[in-house]
């Protein structure tokens, strides 16, 4: 069983302590040393292996090709031992040399592209979007693989939800119209981005991509569902953005719409998190916490995250994945902190979450790490809880000599290095767990590629 709960709290207390919470980049280790990989994808400790689930290019069971730049990612049992993953791909609109159909979209059939969100008038249709992998971890094969949503655009981070499905979000705020900016060049869009969609792990083939708009148009980062009340967070990749969530109308039914709020801390209205310049937030201080409604979140403008700390809304220094453990919400600020090299913060919330009655307990924000120059893990983003109790975490950083890696932090805080990505400079993302928790999936996003790692995890 999962012991999460107890995660949190350990690490929690020992974030008090930074010499025990960060490890000398130097000692970056699992248990063992890890190896080199002869055939460069990824370095692994003694015992480990692993095998290549997804790569760009491959073709699929639609007759379409996998597409590049693989970003978010989950597990979901499938029959017979096999393992449903459905994983984001962030991609612009004209990324052609990465896209699924590319060049080969005028002979796609109308059935297929009446599916798409963003035909971008039959000239530029974005390409972002899912696919949808089934794997064998017997075998240790991939069986099939097929696009299971299309039209969208910087499909990054996502969350899976209790009830078998897989939130994509749209790190875009993309416009209608010819975007002829330099990052644009001619692109046409029909549809606004920057919405969060919905995709069944049950699918078997391309679904009608329709965007949850009352879930807010902004640039998307996570979800993480809060099981006993179907609440859902959201996270914003912005330099000052905002933690939201989504409180629906129905559990579990998003498309019949909700309402959208952002954190605030109480007494101190637009709380700053990011200790740039000054420690605004000591790590290990616990903050209480309220709930600011948000109007016009489908709006033409990208200033929700201006208008909500207008209103007295926390701010936080580029929040992006989410890890749901237990009741409590696990989430990175990737630049925060006063070496800019990320921060991790845990929202509690309230025994009386969404309802009237929540402020008579309400729920508490705790910065729980903070990385400096000497830290092992650099600029966390993609994370994910470990089925022994331990936070899986992805890094996404420039500065990294050994490569971007997967760092383990363990209750006492103490951190250690599950593998390094020997295959290109690209960030890792994606990570999650089967649900029997013997294998662990993660990607390399450029130019894109899925592994299966197994071996003797700890008990």
């Amino acid at each position: 069983m999962l012991n999460r709960r107890r995660f949190l709290q350990s690490i929690a207390a020992a974030a008090a302590t930074p010499a025990v919470t960060f490890a000398c980049r130097s000692n970056r280790s699992l248990v063992a040393p890890l190896r080199a990989d002869p055939d460069r994808i990824i370095d692994l400790p003694q015992g480990f292996s692993y095998s290549v689930v997804s790569r760009i290019g491959n073709p699929m069971a639609d007759g379409l090709a996998v597409p590049g730049a693989h970003d978010g990612m989950a597990a979901f049992a499938g029959d017979n031992g096999r393992v449903i993953l459905v994983c984001n791909h962030e991609l612009a609109p004209l990324s052609n040399y990465s896209g699924s159909y590319g060049g080969n979209y005028p002979s796609l059939p109308e059935t297929m592209k009446s599916r798409f969100y963003d035909r971008g008038s039959d000239r530029s249709p974005a390409l972002g979007g899912t696919t949808t992998t089934i794997y064998n971890p017997a075998s240790r094969k991939t069986e099939r693989q097929f696009l299971s949503l299309g039209g969208t655009e910087w499909n990054c981070d996502g969350g899976k939800t209790p009830w078998g499905s897989w939130l994509s979000c749209e790190e875009s705020f993309g416009e209608i119209g010819v975007d002829n900016s330099d990052t644009g060049a001619g692109i046409t869009r029909d549809k606004r981005h920057g919405y969060v969609f919905e995709v069944p792990a049950s699918a078997t083939e391309l679904v009608k991509a329709v965007p949850l708009k009352d879930m807010g148009r902004f640039e998307h980062e996570a979800a993480a569902v809060h099981e006993s009340t179907g609440i859902v967070y959201l996270t914003e990749d912005q330099w000052h953005c905002l933690f939201y969530r989504f409180i629906p109308n129905v559990p579990g039914k998003l498309q019949k719409g909700g309402r959208l709020q952002a954190l605030g801390i109480i007494d101190e209205p637009a709380k700053n998190t990011h200790n740039w310049n000054r420690v605004d937030i000591r790590v290990n201080q616990s903050l209480d916490t309220y709930w600011i409604d948000l109007e016009d979140v489908d709006s033409d403008r990208n200033d929700l995250r201006l208008r909500g700390a207008a209103l007295g809304a926390a701010t936080f220094a580029r929040c992006e994945g989410l890890a749901v453990a237990g009741d409590q919400i696990a989430f990175p600020c990737t630049i925060g902190g006063p070496a800019r090299l990320g921060q991790v913060f845990l929202y509690k919330p309230s025994p009386y979450e969404g309802s009237a009655r929540e402020q008579e307990s309400p729920g508490n924000l705790t910065l729980i790490a903070e990385a400096g120059e000497k830290s092992l893990l650099k600029n966390c983003d993609n994370l994910t809880m470990a089925p022994w109790g331990d936070l899986i975490a992805c890094e996404d950083t420039e500065d990294n000599a050994d490569h971007c890696a997967l760092v383990g932090i363990r209750p006492d805080g103490s951190q250690y290095l599950v593998a390094n990505n020997a295959y290109s400079d690209s960030e890792l993302a994606g990570v999650c767990f089967s649900l029997d928790g013997k294998t662990l999936f993660v990607n390399i996003q450029y130019p894109g590629m899925t592994v299966a790692i197994t071996g003797p995890w700890p008990a």
